[in-house]
């Protein structure tokens, strides 16, 4: 399978999950290397710039590969764990790792960088608040979103966890296509697979 070795702003966008004017703004400031197409005013980044920017700026650079978002999800209930990873593996557009408590979850984050966590409350070494503060202490993980799940149902408690940085919270019992969708909403995905 041959990569491309120029992108166009737009191209570069979507893989670095930024609008194209922010793209734009870096390439002009010279925080963004790249050149303008001879007699346009078409502005080219090559790969090898695009992913020093991206290092350099925290931003996960497998989707210079695959194109797909990352999930990570975190449960340590393993059937609950395998329905939402068959949603996910339905969808198409996503690379997925599972964790079963809140140690593997934490190493998963740093060595996998997601895009999404989808994120047990309760789990059996450590809860989710704080899985959600120790990513949040990581600002090379800023880019990170944070899906708690729960069965909780105490407005106070899910206020903490958006607090810890949790971006959105889902009560169980859920549809698994609920989530599907929350989660395409947070990483900035269509819904409908694209042709």
């Amino acid at each position: 399978m041959t990569t491309k070795t120029v992108f166009t702003t737009g191209e570069a966008a979507k893989i670095c999950k930024v609008s194209q004017q922010t793209i734009i703004r870096c390439f002009d400031n010279g925080s963004l290397r790249g050149f303008r197409v001879p007699g346009s005013k078409f502005r080219r980044i090559p790969r090898d710039h695009l992913f020093s920017f991206m290092k350099e700026n925290g931003i996960p650079t497998d989707a210079l590969q695959s194109g797909k978002k990352k999930v990570l999800i975190v449960d340590d209930d393993q059937d609950l764990v395998d329905l939402i990873s068959d949603g996910f593996e339905r969808d198409k557009r996503f690379d997925i790792r599972t964790a079963n408590n809140g140690f593997d979850a934490g190493m998963g984050v740093r060595e996998f960088r997601p895009d999404l966590v989808v994120l047990d409350v309760m789990l059996p070494d450590i809860n989710g608040k704080e899985v959600c503060q120790r990513v949040r202490s990581d600002t090379a993980l800023d880019q990170v979103k944070i899906l708690c799940i729960s069965g909780m149902v105490e407005q106070d408690k899910v206020a903490s966890l958006k607090e810890a940085g949790a971006d959105d919270f889902m009560q169980k019992p859920f549809a698994i296509d609920d989530l599907i969708i929350r989660a395409c909403e947070l990483v900035d995905l269509e819904r409908t697979i694209p042709s």
